[in-house]
């Protein structure tokens, strides 16, 4: 492997020990074995490996979730993504910790709405998106209270049947 490779396995390392706002150039560094001018040499930023880190992180779940889910029920489906919630927990709160720093990083904030691009096609739309971040926050916060994917999928039949 690379630099470039190492350094987006570290990051990725650290976004789930540590947190997007608790992660240093030195800790990427040292998790990745290399020096941390190789962060600025191939990368340009720690909020630019960072977000690249965590958008690689969320396509590799995404691509386990598409496997998974090609013979599921709509239940099937979202109980697997909202599975993910706690399984992946780490990955997720550091999708909101890179949303608070696109206020002020228009990097970050590029890769993320590129990010949210490539997840409108993936979900189908803008409603399974703000639906999904709407149920991430439901399940970060108050997961005894959360829906589940039955649950989610009865509420949205119900709304389409209201118009």
């Amino acid at each position: 492997m690379g630099n470039r490779e190492d350094l987006l396995r570290g990051a990725k390392q650290c976004l789930i020990e540590r947190g997007w706002a608790r992660t240093t150039v030195r800790d990427i560094a040292a998790a990745a074995g290399v020096n941390h001018a190789a962060i600025g040499y191939h990368f340009g930023s720690k909020d630019a490996l960072l977000t690249q880190a965590l958008v690689e992180a969320v396509e590799d779940l995404s691509e386990q979730l598409a496997l998974q889910a090609r013979a599921d029920t709509p239940e099937q489906r979202w109980q697997a993504l909202i599975d993910t919630f706690t399984t992946h927990r780490p990955l997720w709160v550091a999708q909101l910790e890179a949303a608070v720093q696109a206020e002020r990083s228009p990097e970050v904030r590029e890769y993320l709405a590129k990010g949210q691009h490539e997840g409108r096609q993936g979900l189908g739309g803008s409603v399974p998106l703000a639906l999904l971040t709407g149920l991430m926050m439901q399940w970060l916060v108050d997961p005894e209270h959360a829906p589940s994917g039955a649950d989610v999928t009865a509420e949205l039949r119900a709304l389409a049947t209201d118009t």
